[in-house]
């Protein structure tokens, strides 16, 4: 028999995070989301939080070193690109319990948290144990994408070239999340375009670095309490061992290393989308149970008011959603290859989070569109997780290549 119940470890981490998601995120959420690009303050009460837990040992969660044990990291290159983010037992459970509950809170805060930025994930997975010593406390952004390309990762144009004991950046990064506010970006850049995707490697750059430039701060339709920066790069010079992994291109093996990220970051994107739904669900129980509409799990679905036979369809949705990214989880935590389960996890929960919070909105009629709940928040929040860290389409298209059995070179 399977056992689905938290450990009681992770039980008291989860409840960390909902307490924090209760008492501090949730009662900022709509004045963050009226003023756009304001620093949220309470984000100093989190970094003292997070930096007191790490310092006490009572969790381990400050940075990249969250997810790793001591001595491991030695000797990596993107061929030990499968020790994954959490291989000390649970952390990449724990790692979504807190993105769960933070993210039911408020999604934006959320991804605003000190220390737990989406490039210290990268840093995780493939960073020696030299590297973790520099890098393992930092707050770090992750850039991919850029004006000339969105989903396509292999689309990379930004340039590393090594000069001496250096490299020099040049490119430009949009959509980079937490941009302006983390310490350190770990960005994506090719040594060599001749050799395409194989050359595509990580590099964490200090946000202080000269020849880095935030050039300006996107407005977007969601999470409006997380800063979306584009990062422009001139002749941006870092030391030589700020390269993750192997600085040597392997043809063959393409850029499979820092497509690992993804791995790590997927279910964790996943967890976000079921925890907004899952904060959907249960303000539309709310406000159907105030219209006098009554769920059973007794009576069939057809026997039952219609808004009520759509509010168990979602939620047997959600439930789909949330085991999944469990199991994305587990498999990281127990150093299984997930690349499968991380791209089903952030598919299901992605599609799964934009229906049930637009027809929450629609369900609860002209409350749900107005600003007198979070419904219509959640509706534009949701849409982003159906998009970064790879849209539905690319998703299923992972996925259809790996049931399949078929290279990117035989299914497009």
């Amino acid at each position: 028999m399977i056992n689905l119940e938290l450990p009681k470890k992770l039980r008291a981490s989860a409840n960390q995070a909902h307490q924090v998601a209760a008492e501090i995120f949730r009662p900022a959420s709509r004045k963050y989301d009226l003023a756009e690009h304001e620093y949220p303050v309470e984000l100093d009460t989190m970094a003292a939080m997070v930096e007191g837990l790490s310092d006490s040992g009572s969790q381990d969660v400050s940075g990249a070193t969250g997810g790793r044990k001591a001595g491991e990291g030695e000797e990596k290159s993107d061929s030990h690109a499968t020790e994954l983010l959490g291989n000390t037992n649970g952390g990449n459970m724990s790692a979504l319990m807190n993105a769960l509950e933070t993210s039911w809170g408020d999604v934006g805060l959320m991804l605003s948290i000190p220390y737990q930025g989406l490039g210290n994930a990268a840093i995780a997975a493939v960073a020696t144990d030299e590297q973790l010593k520099r890098f393992g406390k930092v707050w770090a952004a992750m850039a991919i994408t850029e004006p000339s390309f969105g989903s396509d990762s292999a689309a990379v144009t930004a340039t590393a070239t090594l000069d001496g004991d250096e490299w020099v950046l040049n490119g430009t990064k949009i959509f980079v999340t937490a941009g302006s506010r983390a310490t350190h970006i770990v960005v994506w850049a090719s040594v060599d375009r001749s050799k395409g995707r194989a050359a595509i490697k990580s590099f964490v750059v200090p946000r202080d670095a000269k020849g880095l430039t935030v050039s300006r701060l996107e407005h977007k339709l969601g999470i409006k309490a997380s800063d979306t920066a584009e990062i422009r790069f001139e002749d941006c010079r870092i030391p030589k061992d700020n390269i993750l992994g192997s600085p040597e291109v392997n043809v063959e093996k393409g850029f499979a290393g820092v497509m690992q990220t993804f791995d790590n970051t997927r279910p964790l994107v996943a967890a976000m989308a079921v925890g907004v739904g899952r904060a959907a669900l249960e303000e539309l129980r709310k406000v159907l149970t105030d219209a006098g509409v009554e769920i059973s799990y007794d009576t069939p679905a057809n026997n039952q008011h219609a808004a009520a036979a759509e509010f168990l369809r979602m939620e047997a949705d959600w439930e789909a959603a949330y085991l999944l990214s469990l199991r994305a989880a587990w498999m990281a935590d127990n150093k299984k290859p997930n690349s499968l389960e991380a791209s089903m996890s952030k598919a299901k929960a992605g599609r799964m989070g934009t229906d049930v919070t637009l027809k929450a909105v629609e369900l609860a009629g002209p409350i749900g569109y107005s600003q007198r709940t979070l419904l219509e928040k959640w509706g534009r929040d949701s849409k982003i997780l159906d998009i970064f860290e790879g849209t539905q389409q690319i998703q299923q298209l992972i996925v259809a290549r790996r049931v399949l059995n078929l290279g990117s070179d035989k299914l497009k």
